[in-house]
């Protein structure tokens, strides 16, 4: 019982990320394998479907990995790029993510650059191999395929390596009669909707994809730092259209200096493919940015020539992260900024396109859940192992409680027995043995 309620305590007493420290480091996936990339592609390693990894590049590397495909499965591999916050950046700096196959025939590609800012910040490309139209005919075999992750970086940007946080995913299969559509929608509402009519309320932004705090509907109030990044993820399910924008309050002091591309919004879809991402301009007053208005997901948007229509291809958790430039800090100090996040998921939920398990393409239950309470999914993880924890020390405890019970009861009527019947009296001891101690488990003989 005591090992049990230590492990309680212990739960519960993690401690949280304290800003009085500085903005927190990215927070990668702890289960994460560590990988190198290879120069050579024949020397690569090959990654595991459903699985994290933690790499490093250097600047203008071409790194290769290698996955083992099938004949019908659709594939994406991501690749997280995270420069140190410290470090500079230039606007062509960025990441590209292509799959190959043993040919060097280019399967499909995506990059993704810090853009404007110029501020460091996580950012996410992915490449993917689909079975569907559009797809080459070199990539529909089965065999083995080349990911290959390339670092542009200008002379003047900072020369440390990035951190690289590698996922592969593959989509399931779908139901035999749809969906049936081999074409993208062509328009769909694209005035962004009034503000939902409801109290802004608090939520703390997490510092990763993997502790992203989870939204719904409605006005978040967080704070942001120069320099820092918030992940938020939102769960969309089938035919829903999702609306973001972010908004940074005005600072109190009297600086009024003005500073271009001084916050980016971002987003990105369930296999932490790029969509879109915006950014506004800030001297000291109130700002906001709004993402450009999105199509519903549907299966069909893959079949779009937009890269941004095409990224809304899947259900499941889409996640936006927000960035504060660090040179803000030069004009209005180092101290956190008030930041309201307004999110909205129209339409009612669609049927999933899916046979079987749809694994990470799909909004359940528990995934609406989380978006109402604000967890993240290792804060929700935490909360179920202290419940199991809990429930076994409870367990542990009745357990004792009831086994203590018994001996009292048992040694209060042999106390009784005692009191009535007396040494050589009806109900005393037998002549010859020896009395147990009250309370303790019965000898031999008794």
């Amino acid at each position: 019982m005591l090992a049990a309620f230590a492990a309680v305590c212990a739960v519960a007493a993690l401690p949280g990320q304290a800003y009085a420290a500085g903005p927190p480091a990215y927070a990668f996936d702890p289960d994460a394998k560590r990988v190198q990339g290879a120069e050579l592609n024949a020397e690569a390693s090959v990654l595991q479907p459903g699985a994290v990894y933690r790499s490093s590049i250097e600047p203008g590397q071409k790194l290769y990995y290698r996955v083992k495909l099938d004949s019908t499965t659709d594939s994406y591999v991501s690749a997280v790029a995270v420069p140190k916050s410290d470090g500079s950046v230039a606007y062509g700096d960025g990441i590209t993510v292509s799959i190959r196959d043993l040919n060097d025939s280019r399967c499909s590609s995506n990059r993704n650059t810090f853009g404007s800012g110029e501020t460091p910040r996580p950012i996410a490309a992915y490449a993917y191999r689909t079975m569907g139209k559009g797809t080459s005919s070199t990539c529909r075999e089965a065999g083995t395929y080349d990911v290959l992750v390339e670092r542009e970086s200008e002379d003047e940007s900072s020369p440390e390596a990035w951190d690289l946080e590698l996922r592969f995913v593959q989509e399931p299969g779908l139901r035999s009669g749809g969906p049936t559509e081999t074409s993208a929608p062509k328009d769909w509402p694209s005035t962004t909707p009034a503000p939902p009519d409801a109290q802004a309320q608090k939520r703390t932004g997490g510092s990763s994809y993997y502790d992203a705090t989870s939204l719904e509907t409605g006005e978040w109030v967080d704070a942001i730092a120069p320099g820092q990044t918030r992940f938020y993820r939102v769960p969309v399910d089938w035919g829903q259209q999702i609306y973001a924008s972010a908004a940074l309050s005005n600072s109190p002091g009297d600086s009024s200096e003005f500073i271009g591309s001084a916050l980016t919004l971002s987003l990105d879809n369930p296999a932490q493919g790029h969509v879109v991402d915006t950014s506004l301009s800030y001297s000291g007053k109130s700002a906001t940015t709004a993402l450009k208005p999105l199509p519903p997901v549907e299966y069909r948007n893959r079949y779009d020539f937009s890269s941004q229509v095409g990224a809304m291809r899947f259900a499941g958790w889409y996640y936006l992260s927000v960035t504060l430039s660090p040179k803000v800090a030069e004009s209005y100090g180092k101290d956190p900024i008030a930041l309201t996040m307004t999110v909205q998921v129209k339409n009612d939920a669609g049927a999933s396109p899916y046979e079987g398990d749809p694994g990470i393409f799909a909004v359940t239950e528990k995934d609406k859940e989380l978006a109402q309470s604000g967890d993240s999914a290792p804060k929700a993880a935490k909360s179920a192992t202290m419940q199991v924890v809990a429930a076994g020390a409870l367990g542990t405890g009745a357990v004792l409680v009831l086994g203590l019970g018994g001996w009292t009861l048992l040694a209060r009527r042999r106390a009784a027995a005692a009191a009535v019947g007396g040494p050589g009296g009806p109900g005393g001891p037998v002549p010859g043995h020896q009395q147990p101690p009250y309370g303790g488990p019965p000898q031999q003989g008794w």
